[in-house]
């Protein structure tokens, strides 16, 4: 299992969200990403998610 960042932010900067998730590869980890910001009302805030690599996975500013 590979380790993922997903991190979300308020418009003044303020981090609302600071979290690890586990998948096996990218695509999993970004349906797990999407399906915990849509599940938190985040798609819309600016939050970027990246692979171990520091690869860009989703981007929203």
């Amino acid at each position: 299992m590979k380790t993922y960042k997903l991190t979300a932010f308020e418009a003044n900067g303020e981090k609302i969200v600071d979290e690890a998730i586990q998948a096996e590869h990218d695509e999993a980890a970004k349906e797990l990403a999407e399906k915990l910001l849509s599940e938190r009302n985040l798609l819309e805030k600016t939050h970027r998610f990246t692979s171990p690599s520091g690869k860009l996975l989703l981007f929203h500013s």
